[in-house]
This record gives C-alpha cells, sequence and structure tokens, in this order.
C-alpha cells in the first residue's frame, strides 16, 4: 500500500482486514444499489414520468455524477473509513464534519432497517401467514453472521448475488427484446418514446425527474466506507464509486427502457406491480415468481447486507474518534480474530429488528433522504474548501473539479431537498438539532477536537 493511503497517516492504527480489491468494492457499489432495484419502484417513477423512467434514471447519473467525482477527490486524498464524515472532517471543520456524519446516519442507519421491512413484506406475499417479524429476524442473522465473520465474507457472498441478478436482468432483457421486436408484442419496435415525449418536457418536469433519480442512486458512496479494507484506496475507492454509478445507471435505463417497450400504455399500469406485469407479458408467469424470488435475495441478503456492512464502518470511524455519547467504547471494538466491528454491525442488526416492527416503508423512506443529501451537500463544499481555498489548487483542471463540479452538486442537491415535504425537514432538522447540542457538549463547546485529528499528519 502507498505511503499515502497509511491509516497511521491520519492518526489511526490499521485495525481492519485490508483484503479487497477494485472488483470487490465494484460490486459492493453495485449490489449496495441493488442492480434490478428499478423492478420495485418502476411502477410510481412511470405514473410520475408519463412513461419516461428511462429519462429518469438518466437525469439521475446526470445528477449524482457530480457529487460522485466529490467523492473520486476526496477518497484520493483522506482514504480512510468514515465515508462523508472524515472527508467532511478533514476538507472543512472537525465539528462540521461530526455534523455531516450524523446527518450521513439518518440515512445509514435507517436504510438496513426499511430494506428489512421490504423484504419481509415480498415474504410475506410469497408466503401468506407467516409472521413478517419472524423474516426479519431470519435476514438480520444471515447478514449479521456474513458481516461478524469478515469482509471477505462479504464479498463472496456479494459476487454469488451480482451473478444471479446478472443472469435474471439478462434473461428478461432478452425475452423481453424477443416479444417486442420479435413477435410484435408491446410497441412492436425500439422506439424514442421511453426516452422523450414531445410536449412533457419542462423545467417542473426536469425537476421532478431530478427529484426521483437522486434518491434512487442513493448508496453509491457506501464504497467510500471500505477504505480501510481495501488495497490502494486512494485509487481504487474512487475509481470504483464513479464505475459502479455510471454502470449501474446503464443497466436502470436498460431494464426500465425494455419494460416500457413491452407495455408502454399508461392507462393499463399497475404502479404496484407495473414491472412484474411487464415480465410476466413478455416471458410468463412463472417469469414474474422468480423475479419476486430474486428481488426477495437480491434486497433482503446482498443489499442489506452491504448497507449494514457500510453503517457499521461509519459508526466504527465516528466511535473510534470518540464523538458518538455513550457508544464509542463499545462501537470501536473490533473482533479480534475476524478484524471487524462486530459490535457496531450487531447493534445495526439489533436495532433495524426493533425499528421494522415499529414503522413502516413510508414512514422509513421518508426518513433516510434528508440526511444523505444534507452530508452530500456538504461534502461539495468541502472539495472546494479544502483543494480550491487551502490547497489553492489552480489551472483550468482545477476549476472544472473544485469549483464547477461541487458548485453543480450543490445545485442540484439543493433543489432536491427544498423538495422535501414538511414532515421530512421536521425530522430531519430535529436530528440536526440533536446533533448540534452532541457535537457541542462532547467537544466541550465545539473548542475540543478528537486525538488523532490533532495528530494527523495528513489534515
Amino acid at each position: 500500500m502507498s505511503q499515502q493511503g497509511s491509516t497511521e497517516n491520519f492518526g489511526y492504527h490499521q485495525e481492519l482486514k485490508r483484503e479487497l480489491s477494485f472488483r470487490d468494492v465494484f460490486v459492493y457499489g453495485m449490489l449496495f444499489m441493488v442492480v434490478i432495484a428499478p423492478m420495485s419502484i418502476y411502477g410510481y417513477i412511470s405514473r410520475d414520468s408519463h412513461m419516461m423512467t428511462p429519462f429518469v434514471y438518466f437525469v439521475g447519473i446526470c445528477a449524482m455524477f457530480f457529487t460522485a467525482l466529490s467523492y473520486m477527490k476526496m477518497s484520493s486524498r483522506f482514504p480512510i473509513a468514515g465515508s462523508v464524515y472524515a472527508y467532511v472532517q478533514r476538507g472543512l471543520n472537525h465539528h462540521v464534519g461530526f455534523i455531516a456524519g450524523w446527518l450521513i446516519l439518518l440515512d445509514y442507519v435507517f436504510v438496513p432497517a426499511l430494506l428489512y421491512l421490504m423484504t419481509a413484506n415480498w415474504c410475506v406475499e410469497l408466503f401468506p401467514h407467516t409472521p413478517r417479524w419472524l423474516w426479519v429476524i431470519v435476514f438480520v442473522g444471515i447478514n449479521t453472521l456474513i458481516n461478524v465473520r469478515g469482509i471477505t465474507y462479504t464479498a463472496r457472498a456479494d459476487w454469488i448475488m451480482f451473478y444471479v441478478e446478472l443472469v435474471v436482468l439478462a434473461l428478461f432483457i432478452g425475452m423481453g427484446l424477443n416479444y417486442v421486436l420479435g413477435e410484435g408484442g408491446g410497441t412492436g419496435a425500439l422506439v424514442m418514446d421511453p426516452l422523450y415525449r414531445p410536449g412533457e418536457m419542462n423545467l417542473q418536469f426536469i425537476g421532478l425527474a431530478c427529484t426521483i433519480a437522486c434518491l434512487s442512486f442513493l448508496g453509491f458512496d457506501g464504497i467510500s466506507t471500505l477504505a480501510e479494507e481495501t488495497h490502494r484506496p486512494e485509487v481504487t475507492i474512487g475509481r470504483a464509486t464513479l464505475a459502479a454509478l455510471l454502470c449501474i445507471g446503464f443497466l436502470f435505463i436498460l431494464q426500465t427502457y425494455v419494460a416500457t417497450i413491452i407495455q408502454p400504455d399508461l392507462a393499463k399500469l399497475n404502479p404496484d406491480t407495473a414491472f412484474f406485469d411487464a415480465a410476466a407479458l413478455a416471458c410468463g408467469e412463472w417469469f414474474r415468481k422468480v423475479l419476486l424470488v430474486v428481488n426477495i435475495l437480491a434486497v433482503g441478503i446482498a443489499n442489506t447486507m452491504n448497507a449494514q456492512a457500510a453503517t457499521s464502518r461509519v459508526l466504527f470511524g465516528m466511535a473510534r474518534d470518540n464523538v458518538l455519547p455513550g457508544v464509542s467504547g463499545l462501537f470501536r471494538k473490533v473482533h479480534p480474530r475476524f478484524q471487524t466491528p462486530y459490535v457496531a454491525t450487531i447493534a445495526v442488526g439489533v436495532f433495524s429488528i426493533i425499528v421494522a416492527e415499529l414503522s413502516t416503508v413510508d414512514d422509513l423512506a421518508r426518513l433516510v433522504n434528508f440526511g444523505a443529501l444534507t452530508s452530500f451537500i456538504l461534502l461539495n463544499v468541502a472539495v472546494f474548501n479544502f483543494f480550491w481555498l487551502r490547497e489553492r489548487m489552480r489551472g483550468g483542471k482545477a476549476v472544472f473539479h473544485y469549483i464547477i463540479c461541487p458548485l453543480c452538486g450543490v445545485l442540484i442537491l439543493g433543489y432536491v431537498w427544498f423538495s422535501f415535504d414538511k414532515l421530512t425537514q421536521i425530522v430531519g432538522f430535529t436530528w440536526l438539532a440533536i446533533g448540534l447540542i452532541i457535537g457541542f457538549v462532547k467537544s466541550k463547546g465545539y473548542k475540543e477536537v478528537p486525538e488523532a485529528f490533532r495528530n494527523s499528519h495528513m489534515v
């Protein structure tokens, strides 16, 4: 590992096991965002976008591209666990970094619970009369065991699910195109309507698409939480982040395009089952059940396992700086054999069981968005502050990377941020207020910083 990527340069000891390659973290990011994610929400996006779901995902790539570049720049300079917490801490200010970390926790802590709840609901649909809580416990147990055993086991499970999702997706695309082009079903030809409908395009529609799309790509940032378990993280993490975003975006566009040309009539659309209906139309009813099972495995194991892993790494990164009240000593513990933050991992699992039992999918979906986008805005500001103001990077490339890209990221995310409903903003600002109080107390009036931050050779 290069000297720049050494954890000791940032005031920490190397405690986590460094085993992951570019391919491992790339697949991790793809599965975090879920290769077949559009299948479960395709109907709602199609309804709101007038059957232009592929265009919405194209907007999503463009919208999140700038923030992905900011992640790439900060991960190359600060290849340590903690993700946006570490980046804003080093790029702006430790205390602002704590707030960014606290905000991203609103996303990371509730995402596993949201995913477990979604999976349990699907399992109940597939196996009626079974209790939802039982499915939550089963999937929490599987994922917690894999994550505690070590990041290598997580990576192996990721590869298995990655291949399963790609095979199922390839079957859907192949049979879907045959249905349209070979059998003359749906539109009967490849058409441009899913990508562009004259008369529908305006600023209001673009804004709606941007809002939906940004939230669809949340999760690409999870790659950065594995920096201390990856070889050459200063290079690998950023490249994998950008590559995963672009590849997942292409697959989102492709699968929703095929689904749209199979069943292009908005009047016949059932938002709850639209994608599965298209699959049954083109491939048969048997394939509908196959897709449901694969979605359960993809979200319930691959996606949730990676979300739980990412959450535990953020908790670990904040706990070793002793900024979490009352639990830092526990969450910073690393398993002596497996070299994983096992206490934080188990805690996320237990918390997910409790929250999933007490909440609904709609409630949790509202909670995760505020924290993620607010912390992303702070990240973009940190890129400008660190590279342009502090490091005084200059030149044409510097203007693009450290002024234009962060500014575009802030403007796009800011637009989405202001579109949040009232309840989301109330919960978000309440969470922010709690964080401000905790930060004030832990830092003795925002005066003290963690020892590792003081001892870092690469602030």
